[in-house]
């Protein structure tokens, strides 16, 4: 039971974000207030308005945040600095700091909701949506099912007509619940799991954590195909499009069933050719949001066979290209994090090549 309220408490915060964001898009402040007079003024809200704008008038030197739920010292909130910043307001830069560019974080949206403080503040009663369902008897909200449909209308990503829609807790979720939904239901002749490569490494580890008597991981598509021409076994065909990790417009080379990963399909990341109109699509919250951005680095000189090596040496880390099953000539860089992070990876960039530079003059 601890699950299933963990799970709907987490769609329905899902749910409040997406509406919020439309309201804001819209126009947001107060104006729904200043038609109602009546709720003015303030009672049970003020004391955690007053104790939000304290919190956030701490000052981290612009290179950390302090939070009301974070650490506290002397009955005060602290600052919680970015990576490779220290002391006690996140002054201190450490030298010669290795910036960790192996995953993305979207703290470098903090500046722009402070610019839109007044727009962006919520406050949520703690008896807020405390049943499990809504009025309708459903676990999720049918305005914020039609807001989602309209969504991809307007940005013309996906057909939504005439179909279902399934939420879920993140895609891995929903990735993992449609492999079982178009799996073998016959264990003496399990479906064949198979994903282009490079491929998105969550595919291969999950079917391996879940070990199911029903599906098996089989590696690369191109080269399944190519080894069974004239096998009738039961495919099931991961097409991420974009690609990560490079963010390539995939289409299906087996044609049987499909599952198309559409996380990055939104316009700011790719040119949106058309709508998808495929059975199964599954988009992200956290990519919509712009959540997520990559660089997919080859290393091209014959003696740097591994590129992820090259980069560590000059400060940087990444993540190997043999994690999405290709070559570590190959690595992927994230690129969101706080701004901080990004002129810094900028910096250990230009020392590198700086260095190579000179390596070469002195030839």
């Amino acid at each position: 039971m601890k699950k299933y309220c963990y799970g709907t408490c987490f769609l329905i915060s899902i749910a409040i974000n997406i509406l919020f964001s439309i309201y804001l898009h819209l126009g947001g402040g107060d104006r729904w207030v200043d038609k109602n007079p009546e709720i003015r003024p303030l009672t049970w809200t003020e004391k955690a308005a007053e104790e939000a704008e304290a919190v956030a008038a701490i000052s981290c030197s612009g290179h950390g945040l302090a939070f009301l739920d974070g650490r506290i010292s002397d009955g005060q909130p602290v600052c919680e600095c970015y990576d490779c910043y220290g002391g006690t307001d996140c002054s201190e830069l450490s030298p010669g700091c290795t910036v960790d560019a192996d995953s993305g974080d979207p703290i470098f949206l903090e500046p722009f909701w402070m610019q839109n403080a007044v727009a962006s503040a919520v406050v949520i009663s703690g008896w807020h949506r405390m049943s499990y369902r809504y009025a309708d008897y459903t676990l999720m909200s049918t305005e914020l099912e039609t807001y989602i449909r309209k969504l991809h209308s307007i940005v013309g990503n996906a057909v939504t007509e005439g179909r279902y829609m399934v939420f879920g807790v993140g895609s891995s979720q929903l990735l993992s619940a449609a492999v079982y939904a178009l799996s073998s239901e016959n264990s003496s002749s399990p479906s064949n799991l198979l994903a282009s490569i490079p491929f998105y490494p969550m595919y291969k580890a999950q079917t391996v954590l879940f070990n199911s008597e029903n599906f098996q991981f089989e590696g690369d598509t191109n080269s399944w195909q190519s080894n069974n021409r004239t096998n009738n076994t039961d495919v099931i065909e991961f097409i991420t499009s974009p690609n990560n990790p490079d963010g390539e417009l995939k289409k299906s080379v087996l044609g049987g069933k499909t599952i198309y990963d559409h996380a990055y399909f939104w316009p700011h990341f790719t040119p949106i050719p058309g709508p998808s109109d495929n059975d199964l699509m599954i988009f992200t919250l956290s990519k919509l949001t712009g959540h997520a951005a990559y660089v997919w680095v080859k290393c091209e000189r014959e003696e740097d066979d591994d590129c992820g090596a090259v980069l560590e040496a000059g400060k940087i880390i990444s993540r190997s290209g043999s994690v999405f099953s290709s070559k570590d000539r190959y690595t992927r860089l994230s690129l969101i994090k706080s701004q901080d992070d990004f002129e810094l990876l900028l910096k250990r960039l230009t020392e590198l090549v700086s260095l190579e530079n000179n390596s070469i003059e002195t030839m």
